[in-house]
């Protein structure tokens, strides 16, 4: 056995000098599969055909450059260089271009299209039709059930919530697209189904959009006697139809909001004048501020009661003299009528009894007053301060006691 060897590591060393120094720029072509998008945004993904795999990568930085999303099934062309990662023993493609398959014949047809319609004057400026002022009837034309659908709905809930929205139900990919799209655009015209037309689908590939750039279609767009705004797929996506529609939104969203934006228009044109207005009114009363300075209530009421309080003082002054005086002559008063009362309780015949005296009468009622004017065995009758006392005299005596 020679003894002779080499590590796995100088090995997969001398692989990779090999391989990366004689494929430092490949082109390949192959269907996409287990296409996985890292949380580091890399995307890696394979490349594969029906004799053998590869593995490719794209890295965040290159990955921004696309206009679609890789997706498993696809077919994608690629330009890179291997790359053998050591750890593993294994290669793999790091991309540095991708596109779709056959999408430079695409563009050349599409190019050739173009140029062929515009030589036509279906893309001139001079025909293009102003987006009504306030439409009362938005038209619709895509897929229903597909996101943009919803979107342009959410939109256009938001800032016209008044508005009428039709929808012209059409495939928006696939070899029918292209017919439907054009005959829906066609039957809105006939039945004047609405005031502004929105014709688009959300993004794709550029085979998935290639039946908005269809000549049935743009041509359909183009005789449109309703305005057209033509919506399709992300903002660095194309069609044809976008050239011939008399404005181009870069997302159905965005085609929402330009039929909306009169609406917001005239909502802040009108709050636009209401501050105008209040500015206009605050500038002149301020000026009438000014002009009224000098008659400041506060300013007035300080010279008021300049003038109000030495007067106020002696008006205090005179009041509490005269409270004084009034009491003192209550006191007084209320004095005297206590003397008073004291000498006529004293006099009461009812403090006399409540001291101990009583009332005598005879049975007629009339007061005895003298001890000779009664016989004995007359029957008299005692008041004292509570209750009555019956007696019979048994005796007199008509000596003077009192005086």
């Amino acid at each position: 056995m020679n003894t002779s060897h080499l590590t796995v590591t100088q090995l997969t060393e001398q692989i990779r000098l090999n391989l990366e120094g004689s494929f430092s720029s490949v082109y390949v072509e192959g269907e996409v599969s287990n296409c996985r998008p890292a949380s580091s945004g890399h995307l890696y993904f394979s490349l594969k055909d029906s004799g053998a795999k590869i593995d490719a990568v794209m890295f965040k930085n290159r990955l921004k450059t696309l206009n679609f999303e890789p997706k498993d099934g696809a077919l994608l062309r690629v330009r890179g260089s291997l790359s053998v990662y050591a750890p593993r023993g294994t290669y793999s493609i790091v991309c540095e271009e991708i596109e779709i398959a056959g999408a430079g014949e695409i563009l050349a047809m599409l190019e050739k299209r173009k140029q062929k319609l515009s030589n036509e004057g279906l893309f001139d400026l001079d025909k293009k039709k102003p987006l009504p002022r306030f439409p009362s009837v938005v038209g619709i034309i895509s897929s229903p059930t597909g996101a943009a659908v919803r979107d342009i709905l959410n939109i256009l809930e938001r800032r016209a919530a008044g508005i009428k929205i039709i929808i012209l139900p059409a495939p928006v990919q696939g070899d029918e697209a292209a017919s439907v799209i054009a005959m829906r655009i066609k039957q809105a015209n006939q039945w004047r189904l609405a005031d502004v037309l929105i014709v688009g689908r959300g993004g794709g590939s550029l085979e998935d959009l290639l039946p908005f750039s269809d000549e049935e279609v743009v041509r359909a767009v183009a005789m449109s006697k309703i305005p057209v705004v033509s919506a399709v797929g992300h903002e660095i996506d194309w069609a044809l139809s976008d050239f011939a529609a008399d404005l181009r939104a870069p997302t159905p969203s965005a085609a929402a909001e330009l039929v909306s934006e009169n609406f917001d228009a005239v909502i802040n044109y009108v709050l636009k004048a209401k501050t105008e207005f209040y500015d206009f009114f605050y500038s002149r009363l301020e000026k009438a501020k000014l002009l009224l300075k000098p008659f400041d209530p506060q300013d007035l009421e300080y010279r008021i009661r300049a003038i109000l309080q030495p007067r106020l003082i002696r008006l205090d002054d005179a009041k509490d003299e005269l409270i004084r005086t009034i009491s003192d002559k209550i006191s007084d008063t209320k004095n005297r009528i206590e003397l008073t009362c004291a000498v006529i309780n004293a006099g009461s015949p009812l403090a006399a009894m409540e001291r101990g005296f009583s009332v005598v009468t005879d049975s007629t009622g009339k007061v005895v007053r003298n001890a000779a004017k009664v016989k004995t065995g007359d029957r008299l009758i005692i008041k004292p301060l509570k209750g009555t006392i019956n007696t019979i005299v048994e005796n007199t005596n008509e000596e003077k006691i009192y005086g």
